[in-house]
């Protein structure tokens, strides 16, 4: 006859039973965490190698910008003003806040806007 024990298992039975129970749990959460972690990687990596391609077309573009701009056509230069009236005009303006800052006397500020217009 055997000697086992039949129906609910004892003590240690029960603590046997729960330390496979938790064993198999920490190994596949261990697995899973694994996983999880490779997958996160493999994300980064990616992430990296495409900035990396961002990067390098960015710089060929900004290369060949210069390289276009050192062959483009100079810019025009600025029109000379027409025949001093600009400066005409800038210098009566001038004449007139001396005036009123009380520089010039009401005859000396007639006789330099008279000798600018003759």
């Amino acid at each position: 006859m055997p000697l086992g024990r039949f129906g609910r298992p004892g003590l240690i039975g029960m603590a046997a039973r729960t330390a496979v129970v938790a064993g198999t749990a920490t190994a596949v959460s261990g697995a899973v965490a694994g996983h999880q972690q490779q997958k996160a990687y493999e994300r980064q990596e990616q992430q990296a190698y495409e900035a990396q391609q961002q990067q390098a077309a960015m710089d060929a573009a900004a290369a060949q910008a210069v390289a276009n701009a050192q062959y483009a056509a100079p810019a025009p230069a600025p029109a000379a003003p027409a025949a001093g009236g600009d400066d005409l005009m800038a210098k009566i303006n001038q004449l007139a806040q001396l005036h009123a800052q009380g520089i010039l006397s009401d005859e000396e500020f007639a006789a330099a806007k008279a000798k600018l217009l003759s």
